[in-house]
């Protein structure tokens, strides 16, 4: 061996064993702080799992929402892997500058794949490097630069890691051609294209240098290639919090144990409040002790599966830059929550139970949330992993109005929405911190059953000059298996005015179509929807068990729900208290009903209003996702369809539209909470449909209905929209092109 080859292969085995020695320690500190967890039961169907797995990896598809950057991604990732082999290599080299791999290191398919995929991750990398550049939020619309995805990422462990990876590949390809001059140089008949496929043209630039000189520079470079990978191994260990690094071995696990093994992302049902261990049930709330945690107080009350999301965040910012919260000026950025409760459960765990056996001496400690006295200008300073006065200010946990844009947007499966949830059932339950507006919701919800606090006895004061009669069960029929449909009204399509008029609609739709259904009339109850959102999982639990009780009495088997978020809670939430139905949007079955032909659109567009509430179908519609049940349920094809079936009708997509649609403000209990912090998140929604020409803002939510049309009536006074626009339900425009106006 020569002096450089002694030199070269000392620091490259030694940056080695301080490398792997590190790594080993770090990944030791990560499973201990996995450990202080609760337990979560993720073990489930482990082939359904590998197989989502395999399809979320090799085919990339929860990053395909940003196709190019998805490309980009997939090449870097495959040649990481891949190329592990010439870092194998490049050891070899240390000390045989003619190194190469037994068997498959003159194999020529294994060649050209090294080639290839170095090529492509050197391209891959650089256009990650380049995007990254190019929103950054210094360049970024806006001044504060919160536009940009990347607003509060840690740059420097981005552009780390990306560089390593540029510095490798390129490594990888010089010591390619190398390879090649120097088996030119001398004669070996392997100095071909059928070996050097992409590499051989630069090998020619070393043409003039003699043997030994390539040998020595082959050793160069396999020596600086092993320390550029040591270093960063070196780097992303004493970094433990370096989500931009560790995903890529995390990520693996987490998507593994993603609460659907089928690959479902993890919204519709909320995940129930985990107490001793066990689901909280009705049942089991009997049994309670009064000194249990309910909900999440502290790091170390999330799962262990929690405390793996907040380790694999990426720091993409794709959640942050679909969330209607952040969209709107308010403190609230999913990534920020992420990499925040990620710094704080890593400085907290190795010292977890000491620090519990002190607070418990002390009765001090930092609260998980709280108010962190944070400038609304600088939102960063509402994140404060370690304290003083709190992790999190309570702004960023009330800002969520659930939408699930962060869990459908996010490329390795965090379950931002379960978290929140979690956190405001502690601060409901346990502190009984929630904004002061909740309380009347909860009252109302407790002792009238409606977030109204309106009469039961009202609840079918919708149904009044009906030309037709609406059964009720337990007075015109016995039992709901007499009919095809229970039609479940809730509290918005019985109390509120304009909800009132989609219920009327749809009511008459169904009568028109020959479909036989029956109301719960005074026996229908709040599904509990808002207060399983705002924390309040008591309520909840008391309201489900009602109406499951109600239902399996009254034999329901087939519902059909106009509230989009009565219609996610029958059908996923209800399961976990016993009640399994079949439940339906109204759009849904009305799409069916028009399909089978037993409802006929025929009128034009501009049709004077029917005394039912229905109206014009207007000449042109754009129609706005509601989230619970768009994004939380895939239901977007039934009402286009329907909206399609309109004769005359010209529609119009909202440019955030399908599973980037935009909130419209009012989910996660938002609806019953004043909007102080930023811009209104409904207006923003109003603006977007309000530019489309539209004449008709359709929708699908009760919820959805109030937020628009507020929006608009307020675009409307201010001279942004036009006064013969309107916010209607698509049932309400159905009804019209079917019914003759009166």
């Amino acid at each position: 061996m020569t002096a450089l080859q002694i030199i070269a292969a000392f620091l490259a085995l030694a940056i080695s064993i301080v490398g792997v020695a590190l790594l080993v320690r770090a990944s030791r500190q990560l499973i201990a702080t996995f450990k202080v967890g609760q337990s979560a039961d993720r073990g489930d169907n482990k082939g359904a799992r590998t197989m989502t797995l395999l399809r979320e990896v090799l085919g990339h598809t929860r990053m395909s929402r940003l196709p190019v950057v998805a490309i980009a991604h997939w090449f870097t990732m495959v040649s990481f892997g891949v190329l592990f082999l010439t870092l194998v290599n490049a050891y070899g080299q240390l000390f045989d500058p003619t190194f190469a791999l037994p068997l498959i290191g003159h194999f020529f398919p294994y060649e050209w794949l090294t080639e290839l995929l170095a090529w492509t991750g050197l391209f891959g990398i650089s256009y990650l490097i380049w995007n990254r550049r190019k929103l950054h939020p210094g360049r970024s619309a806006g001044p504060d630069g919160r536009k940009s995805r990347f607003f509060g990422s840690t740059f420097w462990q981005a552009y780390y890691v990306e560089l390593t990876i540029l510095g490798v590949t390129m490594c990888i390809l010089t010591l390619r051609a190398l390879e090649y001059a120097q088996m030119k140089v001398t004669g070996n008949d392997h100095a071909s294209l059928l070996h050097f496929p992409l590499t051989a043209w630069m090998g020619n630039w070393w043409a003039n240098m003699d043997n030994a000189g390539l040998k020595q520079f082959i050793v160069v470079i396999a020596a600086l290639k092993i320390i550029i990978s040591m270093a960063w191994m070196i780097t992303i260990s004493l970094n433990i919090t370096m989500g931009v690094a560790w995903h890529r071995f995390l990520a693996f696990f987490n998507i593994f144990f993603k609460r659907n093994a089928d690959g479902r992302t993890a919204l519709g049902a909320l995940e129930p409040m985990i107490v001793n261990g066990k689901p909280l049930t009705p049942e089991s709330m009997e049994e309670l002790e009064g000194d249990e945690v309910l909900g999440v107080g502290k790091v170390d009350d999330f799962t262990w599966k929690g405390l793996l999301d907040f380790s694999t965040c990426t720091e993409c910012g794709r959640c942050q830059s679909q969330c209607p919260a952040w969209n709107t000026e308010k403190p609230l950025s999913p990534k920020l929550l992420m990499m925040t409760l990620r710094d704080n459960a890593h400085a907290n765990a190795p010292f977890m139970k000491a620090a519990e056996a002190a607070t418990a001496e002390s009765g001090e400690s930092v609260p998980l949330i709280g108010q962190t006295g944070y400038d609304l200008d600088h939102p960063l300073t509402a994140y404060n992993p370690h304290g003083p006065d709190a992790v999190i200010d309570e702004d960023v946990l009330w800002s969520c109005t659930t939408c699930g844009a962060c869990v459908e947007q996010c490329p390795v499966d965090i379950e931002h929405v379960d978290h929140i949830v979690d956190m405001r059932r502690y601060q409901t339950l346990i502190e009984s911190a929630f904004p002061s507006e909740l309380g009347g919701l909860f009252k109302n919800m407790e002792n009238k059953g409606n977030p109204w606090g309106m009469a039961p006895r009202a609840r079918l004061d919708w149904a009044k000059d009906l030309p037709f009669e609406v059964k009720v069960y337990g007075q015109d029929v016995e039992s709901l298996a007499e009919v095809d449909y229970l039609f479940w009204v809730g509290c918005a399509g019985a109390y509120e005015d304009r909800a009132k008029k989609t219920t009327r609609a749809v009511a008459e739709l169904l009568d028109l179509a020959g479909v036989n259904f029956a109301v719960l009339g005074d026996g229908e109850t709040c599904t509990g929807d808002s207060a399983r959102r705002a924390g309040n999982e008591m309520l909840f639990q008391a309201l489900a068990q009602q109406n499951v009780e109600t239902l399996n009495e009254a034999g329901a088997s087939k519902i059909v729900v106009t509230c989009a978020h009565c219609f996610n809670t029958i059908k996923n939430e209800y399961p976990q208290v016993g009640g399994n139905y079949e439940v339906v949007h109204h759009t849904q079955l009305l799409n069916r009903l028009v399909r089978d032909k037993l409802l006929t659109p025929v009128t034009r567009p501009g049709e004077t209003p029917t005394s039912s509430g229905a109206a014009s179908t207007g000449r042109s519609v754009t129609y706005h996702d509601p989230c619970y049940l768009g994004r939380h349920n895939n239901v977007y094809a039934p009402p286009r369809e329907l909206i399609g079936s309109l004769p005359g009708v010209e529609y119009k997509e909202m440019e955030r539209s399908g599973m980037t649609s935009f909130c419209c403000g009012a989910g996660g209990a938002r609806m019953w909470m004043e909007e102080k912090l930023g811009s209104r998140i409904n207006l923003n929604r109003t603006q977007e449909a309000v530019a489309t020409g539209a004449d008709r803002i359709a929708i699908g939510c009760p919820f959805c209905r109030v937020m628009l049309t507020d929006g608009l009536t307020a675009e409307q006074s201010n001279g942004n929209a036009r006064e013969d626009v309107e916010v209607v339900d698509v049932a309400n425009m159905l009804l019209a092109a079917v019914k003759t106006a009166d």
